[in-house]
């Protein structure tokens, strides 16, 4: 619908969205970029709306505060890559190569976070495939399609018809963390809910799977804050 700055130390940029389906006036901080958006139901007009964003400033401004800072990744810069921290090199020859403490990107230093992105979602597929094979085996089932996007709301999911969608930020994460989250969706080609017979299918395929969920709760805002372009 538009933005409006909303007032105070620092003014914040609302951007304003109108949703039939939404219930209440609500306000929502992305983990990726910080974009704040302001969301209308049907029949609240929007002074009532903007009144509501003004009585959460202070809530707001905190938020934004703690927000994980965005990290722009290029030659110098240091990334998680499966989990462990690497500084980004420059490279001769070509392509992009991962040792222990480093990722060495051969080219032109100002497109290196470009390419290696790229690298990265073919790495990402590349495990994520294999993990989701693995897994669909164990549980008997077989999954339609494999795709990778880069998702602020969810690292995974899966359709009805069997279709699986990972994030690729996930090979950001340690090989233990990107497992579980292949196991939480293949065990979804079973049971379509959250239910007890759903968990007890990712314990059955995975094992146990609290500290891979807790380090996505920690730790998942860092992954959102690389920027590669």
């Amino acid at each position: 619908m538009g933005q409006h700055i909303l007032p105070g130390n620092p003014p914040v940029e609302l951007n304003l969205k109108r949703s039939a389906r939404a219930r209440r006036i609500s306000l929502r901080v992305s983990g990726l970029d910080g974009r704040v958006t302001l969301t209308m139901p049907r029949g609240v007009s929007e002074r009532e709306a903007l009144a509501f964003a003004r009585e959460k400033a202070g809530w707001l401004r905190g938020h934004l505060e703690q927000r994980t800072p965005v990290t722009s990744v290029g030659i110098g810069s240091t990334l998680l890559v499966e989990g462990q921290p690497r500084e980004v090199r420059q490279a001769l020859g070509r392509g992009v190569k991962l040792t222990d403490e480093a990722v060495h990107v051969a080219g032109d230093p100002d497109t290196a976070g470009r390419r290696l992105a790229a690298w990265l979602k073919a790495l990402a597929r590349d495990r994520l495939a294999g993990e989701s094979d693995r897994y669909a085996a164990a549980l008997g089932r077989r999954y339609s399609r494999l795709t990778l996007r880069d998702t602020r709301s969810r690292w995974g999911s899966c359709t009805a018809d069997g279709g699986l969608m990972y994030s690729w930020r996930l090979i950001l994460a340690p090989p233990e963390v990107l497992s579980y989250v292949a196991a939480h969706e293949v065990a979804h080609l079973e049971e379509m809910n959250h239910s007890p017979d759903f968990w007890a299918a990712v314990d059955r395929i995975h094992g146990p799977y609290k500290p891979q969920r807790k380090w996505l709760r920690d730790n998942g805002a860092t992954l959102h804050a690389y920027r590669f372009d």
